[in-house]
């Protein structure tokens, strides 16, 4: 475990008892397992830049998509199945999906009940994480990732004729998948491609040989000095359900052209890609994971490489930071999530803020706090 890590893992859990949960005083009905979660009045208050878009139930990992003008997000939907926490994730026991909606930034969200759970996929076995979803010829695709019945992280696919659900899965992993965190973007010219991959938990770094390996201490990414393990990139067929040729690294230079390290920690890839294209350029914006910043790189390829410009939110309350960007109406905006309604890093809450684009093209910084 890194000492970046492990400074991080004290900082939060001293912070996240200090919030006040201003949202929990809604009117909004809460469900059983939100109505568990702890709340600390320490008579300080934290200030948010954002109020949770549902607290109903606790919902992750947000990625955002306009259909028909209309706003969908496709989160996780945490739990609280009493698992103890540590480093490989299993505390996040994620069963299935609720998808939301909204007309409007700010508008009515409504929650729009399952619409995929992990016992009606075939091959599943556990986990059910971080989705994202696209549209193709009348068909809605749900990209999903879950531990299949060995314990090895695949990436799953399921369709419906509506962008809410139900969703039927497909009877097994998409072939040559692997890892967690989908994020899937189509391009202006049509063609869709996938990013995937996760370390630690979501065992990108148990397949850098090409094939699983199931002993973690072999392949556990220390090697400080060796260039960062990539996001995976590949290109999806018609289909939208198979990948069309190899996996590639989706690889992030520095400003001299050489990849990130292992070791930069406040700048490598970890987890949580997401792609979004602006001025004809290519935005890969990522999760460093345990230093908790998200980051970008801009590249003139879909495929990369990605040259690194900077972080452009800071570290949220909360161990993980996943999020998505999307533009509607003209305007741009970030959802992510943050640990406001239970202050516990695996009960946590989607949101959204504005996010800007400055006119050399960078973006700029968010603070999650006021």
């Amino acid at each position: 475990m890194s000492k970046q890590f492990t400074t991080a893992k004290l900082i939060l859990t001293l912070f996240a008892p200090l919030c006040i949960l201003s949202a929990c005083n809604s009117s909004t009905k809460k469900t059983a397992d939100v109505a568990d979660s702890t709340k600390v009045d320490t008579g300080k208050k934290v200030k948010y830049l954002s109020q949770p878009l549902i607290s109903s139930i606790y919902t992750a990992d947000p990625s955002a998509h306009v259909f028909n003008g209309k706003i969908y997000i496709y989160p996780s939907h945490d739990i609280n199945a009493g698992i103890p926490e540590n480093d490989n994730g299993d505390h996040f026991a994620m069963k299935d999906y609720h998808i939301l909606s909204m007309d409007s930034i700010g508008g009515k969200v409504t929650d729009n009940g399952v619409a995929l759970d992990i016992k009606d996929i075939p091959w599943a076995g556990r986990q059910l994480w971080a989705p994202d979803a696209a549209y193709k010829n009348g068909t809605y695709y749900l990209y999903f990732p879950v531990k299949d019945k060995k314990d090895v992280f695949h990436i799953g696919v399921a369709t419906s004729a509506n962008p809410v659900g139900p969703f039927k899965a497909e009877p097994e992993p998409i072939a040559g998948s692997y890892s967690i965190d989908p994020a899937v973007f189509t391009d202006t010219d049509g063609k869709t491609y996938m990013y995937f991959g996760g370390i630690w938990g979501g065992q990108l770094q148990r397949w850098t040989t090409g094939k699983y390996e199931a002993d973690g201490s072999k392949t556990d990414s220390k090697q400080e000095d060796a260039p960062a393990i990539s996001c995976k990139v590949a290109l999806l067929k018609p289909d939208m359900k198979t990948f069309d040729g190899t996996v590639k690294d989706a690889v992030i230079l520095d400003s001299l052209g050489k990849p990130l390290l292992t070791k930069d920690h406040d700048r490598r890839f970890f987890e949580g890609s997401w792609m979004h294209k602006y001025n004809g350029k290519y935005y890969f914006t990522y999760s460093t994971g345990d230093t908790h910043f998200l980051c970008y790189a801009i590249g003139n390829s879909p495929l990369g490489p990605f040259t690194y410009k900077g972080v452009f939110m800071k570290p949220v309350q909360g161990w993980t930071t996943h999020h998505s960007i999307i533009e509607i109406k003209g305007k741009w905006y970030i959802f992510y999530h943050d640990t406001q309604l239970s202050g516990k890093t695996h009960l946590r809450n989607v949101k959204v803020t504005e996010l800007q684009h400055n006119a050399d093209g960078s973006i700029k910084l968010i603070d999650p706090f006021l």
